[in-house]
Formats: C-alpha cells, sequence, structure tokens
C-alpha cells in the first residue's frame, strides 16, 4: 500500500477532502504539523515547525527511515518548503528548494520572475527606515503595498494619496507582529494594475505543466483591501486572452523552477496585456477545490494531487462540462461571530448545491487586510455559467451574519 506523507498546517480548511481522497485510493497517511491533530495514529504523526525547514526536514527523514514514504504532500503554502527538503533527502521527486522558496517570498518571485522578462507589476522593495510616502510617490500612484509571505490579501493594501501610505504601512507592520513575523521586515511595494483577475490550477510531472481549470473572478477586487469573492470556472475569456493566461502561467512556472505537483497562479487581465500576479506551489485555498470535478468518475482534485505525486495513472484530467463556481463568504467586519442566520434558505436556492461555514460560532473572526480567513463558501453549478453567479449572489444575499 503507497504511503504518503501530508503536511498539514494546524489552520487549514483541506485536511478533510485529502484524507477522504486518499481513503479512496487505498493510500496510508502520516501527518506532519505544528500541534498534533487528531487525524492518524500516534507513530504516522510527526510534529515540525514550518519556520525551521531544514531542521522540520530533516525529521521528516528521520520518520522515513522507520516508516518508508512514497511521497510528501504539502497542504497549503507554509508546508511548501519543508516538502521540497524533506523530499530532497529522501531521494523523491519534488520541487527545487529555492524555487519553493521563491513561492513563499513576494520580492523572491518578483526577481525571479523579472530575470526572465515576464509579464507582471513594477515593484520596488520598501525597508524598515524607508519613507512609505516617498516610496510610493517614486512608484507612482496608485500603489499595493504587500507584506512577503502573508496570502489570502492579508495585509494587502491600496494606496491612492502619497499621504495614506504611512497609516497603511503601519497597519501592516501590525499585523505581522500580530501572525509573529518580524514587523520591521521589508514590504513589497507594487503598481496597481487595474482589470479583471483569473486563478489558474494545474499539475506539474517531471517539470511538464498540464493546465486543468482558469477561474473568472467576477467583480474582482479593485482595492484598498484585496478580498476574493467568487470564482467560477470555465473561464470565458477570449481564446487568445485565455491562450496568453496559459502561456504566462507556464513561463512563470518554468522561471520559479517548479518541477512537481500542483501549482496556482492568479494574472489580472489589463486593457493592454495580460500580468502575473502570483505564483504558488499548492492547489487553490480553502474548501475552493470542491468546485472541481474531473473525468467519468467526478474524481476530486485532490484525488489528482495524489495519483500524480505517486505516480499513479490518472483517469482523465478534464473537467466536468457543467459550470461551477464558489464564493469564499467575506466578513464584513471585525469580532465575535454570534450566528449566521439565512443558511437553510440560502442552500435552497436554485443552482446551490453546498454551502459550510467554517468558523464556529463564539470565534473571534478579523475582516481583510487583519484577518487571513473567510467565513465559509458557498458552491454552485449550473448549465451555464451567468446563472451559477446569479446562484451564489442570490444565496449570499440571505444569509444574515451577525457579529458583535
Amino acid at each position: 500500500m503507497p504511503h504518503v506523507l501530508l503536511i498539514i498546517p494546524t489552520q487549514t480548511y483541506r485536511a478533510t477532502d485529502f484524507i477522504t481522497a486518499a481513503d479512496a485510493l487505498g493510500i496510508e497517511l502520516s501527518v506532519a504539523s505544528e500541534e498534533e491533530l487528531p487525524l492518524v495514529a500516534a507513530d504516522r504523526q510527526i510534529q515540525i515547525d514550518c519556520s525551521r525547514p531544514e531542521w522540520s526536514a530533516q525529521a521528516l527523514a528521520d520518520h522515513a527511515a522507520r516508516m518508508p514514504i512514497d511521497s510528501i504532500v504539502p497542504l497549503d503554502d507554509q508546508g511548501v518548503v519543508v516538502a521540497a527538503r524533506a523530499a530532497h533527502l529522501m531521494g523523491l521527486p519534488h520541487n527545487p528548494p529555492d524555487g519553493a522558496a521563491a513561492t513563499r517570498n513576494k520580492v523572491m518571485m518578483r526577481r525571479r520572475l523579472a530575470q526572465d522578462e515576464i509579464s507582471q507589476p513594477r515593484f520596488t522593495v520598501m525597508e524598515s527606515g524607508d519613507s512609505p510616502a516617498g516610496v510610493a510617490s517614486q512608484m507612482g500612484l496608485p500603489v499595493v503595498f504587500k507584506p512577503l509571505s502573508r496570502s489570502g490579501g492579508q495585509g494587502v493594501i491600496r494606496v491612492n494619496k502619497a499621504t495614506d501610505a504611512d497609516r497603511a504601512v503601519r497597519r501592516i507592520r501590525r499585523i505581522l507582529a500580530s501572525a509573529g513575523e518580524n514587523p520591521n521586515q521589508p514590504i513589497l511595494v507594487e503598481e496597481f494594475l487595474p482589470g479583471g483577475e483569473v486563478a489558474v490550477e494545474g499539475l506539474l510531472s517531471a517539470g511538464r505543466l498540464e493546465i486543468l481549470t482558469v477561474f473568472d473572478k467576477p467583480g474582482a477586487p479593485q482595492g484598498p483591501y484585496f478580498e476574493e469573492t467568487i470564482l467560477i470556472a470555465p473561464s470565458q475569456l477570449p481564446p487568445m486572452v485565455l491562450a496568453e493566461v496559459e502561456h504566462l502561467t507556464r513561463r512563470a512556472v518554468l522561471a520559479l523552477g517548479l518541477k512537481e505537483g500542483p501549482i496556482h497562479a492568479e494574472l489580472r487581465i489589463g486593457s493592454d496585456r495580460v500580468s502575473v500576479l502570483e505564483v504558488a506551489a499548492r492547489s487553490i485555498g480553502g474548501l475552493c477545490s470542491r468546485s472541481l470535478r474531473f473525468g467519468l468518475m467526478a474524481d476530486s482534485w485532490e484525488s489528482l494531487i495524489l495519483r500524480q505525486a505517486l505516480g499513479i495513472e490518472i483517469p482523465s484530467t478534464v473537467r466536468q462540462p457543467a459550470a461551477t463556481g464558489v464564493m469564499m463568504l467575506p466578513i464584513p467586519r471585525s469580532g465575535r461571530l454570534v450566528g449566521v442566520e439565512g443558511t437553510d434558505e440560502a442552500r435552497q436556492t436554485p443552482g446551490i448545491v453546498d454551502l459550510e461555514i467554517t468558523i464556529p460560532v463564539g470565534g473571534r473572526i478579523m475582516a481583510l487586510p487583519d484577518g487571513d480567513r473567510y467565513l465559509g463558501f458557498l458552491f454552485a453549478a449550473a448549465a451555464r455559467r451567468a446563472h451559477v453567479e446569479r446562484a451564489l449572489r442570490e444565496a449570499f444575499s440571505r444569509l444574515q451574519i451577525i457579529i458583535e
């Protein structure tokens, strides 16, 4: 029976879907995490620290010496560097550690892409002693300030006036401190690119990228904060634009040196060019992958990832033909979640196939840009993509989010 080691962050939405896929495929699992998770037997749990990738990689290699591992799969960004280093130690197929590290550091990524002259926002790096207003003015307003390693839009702030730059940077540094990171670390400053946005899901095998899905993002965020909302597949981009999206994604993956496993990329669609916003060495975040099914057997995205990791034949990488979509439920303001009313009515909306609230009642919630989680996820499917978007928006309008 093949044996996969999953690297699972303590706070993740995604463990259940990977475990379900592994069970269906008859795969044994070990789990590495920063805190004990009651997912597998005690002898199959390894405690790691993703902020110490070399130490953590050795801990995984030591585990594999006692219990042979066939592949390592990181579920989220936090584990990609540990996975690359550990797989290197074990002689398993893997992404180069420096390529994985570049996906975790926005400046490293920008510089790698710039070396290959890949279309992306103009950027600079602001050090702790630099004047935010001065850097913003020199770049040319509006600009977007980004912490180097946060995800999900956390700490990402658009600034339209130089006089607002100092306040935005102070807020980012508070967010970094609250997340346990160095608040005085450099901050990426990018030109703001107006336009639409898409997300790309792909799967790498020995350096060959197969693009599985391109999601459109109706009403893509334009700032001042960048909260994800709706993703719909298939994309309705014109064929020439879609071809450029796929071409740029391939070039970006090659520039980063990625070789194995899933990739998630986000690109802006401007009036005159397509630009790469980011590339991650993992699949789409949250529960969004539940909107994807492949082949006649409706295989999950997680099933494809595990099959690729083990070198097992994938029956089909063709997405099922129905239009599908997911809405990441935004958190309107920070506070304590008292409840979510109207869930039954939302589920009964024509076209809605599921609703999952992922933050427990009574829990503390934080709106962007301070937080990094969503209230939950709405899923829809229909014959036409316009019906999918309408169903998601109508269902969301039936929810009443009570916060105090």
